[in-house]
């Protein structure tokens, strides 16, 4: 079981129909046919839809998407019209909301890696591969890959897990110039932000993207390069053999799987409430995330 553990009623704004509530954002079409987004402070962990939110949340998401876009569009055009509010929109939309051209999604996680950690090293230490692909002897969690690859997913619905395909499979599905075209759009924009990334002392170990069409032409979309999709560490502390610390909701994670909550991930009851401190830590690393990677102060 998971999911919500409480699903929230979308605001109703004139001119907006409600399209989908995900595990972060409020999707809305407006009159003109264009997607809005909102990013909400909800965040996640282990499939569960968490009752407590992190303030400042989904702005720090939405803000840290915008700049990457820009550093981006030469690679693949994004999907950001424009940023301002609706008519009628709550004063809280301010700085997380984004008006975006209505594409033909591609139904399948791009996901780029340069790093072994996660699902990718569980199925390593079973078989040497991911999502098929072999990889040499010797590596353990964290080891820097001898060269990024293209490990795709297939998109879960809200509670349940993205389950990792082969590029062959990918191909099978979208067809084969489409997936080509996924996986060189994929890798070159991981290039780019793992170099920018280094450059300011932080390691992307992993991302993932989405794609879709806008006529013939691939536009990425949603997100892109944050703490929610993407695993960044701190080039400093990097030490293959063990986890990684990351600008990320692990706070989250380690507290839900420790004593202090009282919770059993196995069971069929939904996680408890945060606490103070660990919403504050892990407001804490988005906050510093962004201002590594942008050099700007979060205000």
């Amino acid at each position: 079981m998971s999911g919500f553990v409480e699903k929230p009623e979308p605001i109703e704004v004139p001119g907006l129909v409600h399209l989908h509530t995900g595990k972060v954002r409020e999707l809305y079409r407006n009159e003109a046919g264009d997607l809005v987004m909102v990013a909400s402070d909800r965040t996640s962990a282990y499939d569960w839809v968490l009752p407590t939110e992190i303030p400042d949340k989904g702005r720090i998401l939405t803000q840290l998407s915008l700049w990457w876009f820009d550093r981006l569009s030469d690679l693949v055009p994004h999907h950001v019209i424009g940023t301002d509010v609706p008519a009628g929109a709550p004063a809280d939309w301010e700085g997380r909301t984004l008006v975006c051209k209505s594409l033909a999604m591609v139904p399948v996680e791009c996901v780029a890696r340069g790093y072994l950690t996660g699902s990718g090293l569980a199925e390593y230490n079973e078989s040497r591969t991911v999502c098929g692909l072999a990889l040499p002897e010797g590596l353990v969690d964290g080891s820097e890959l001898p060269g990024p690859i293209f490990t795709p997913a297939t998109k879960a619905a809200v509670g349940d897990h993205d389950e990792n395909v082969s590029y062959e499979e990918v191909a099978r599905q979208v067809g084969a110039e489409t997936a080509a075209h996924l996986r060189q759009a994929t890798l070159a924009v991981y290039g780019r932000a793992r170099d920018i990334a280094r450059g300011r002392g932080i390691i992307l170990a992993d991302t993932k993207f989405e794609f879709g069409f806008d006529g013939d032409t691939l536009v990425i979309a949603d997100e892109v390069l944050t703490p929610d999709s993407s695993r960044f560490w701190p080039a400093d502390l990097w030490e293959p053999g063990r986890a990684q610390p990351s600008f990320d909701k692990q706070f989250v994670r380690d507290w839900l799987t420790s004593p202090e909550s009282g919770w059993d991930r196995a069971s069929e009851q939904p996680p408890p409430a945060l606490p103070q401190h660990v919403v504050e830590a892990t407001r804490a690393k988005y906050v510093e995330a962004y201002e590594r990677l942008t050099g700007a102060t979060w205000n």
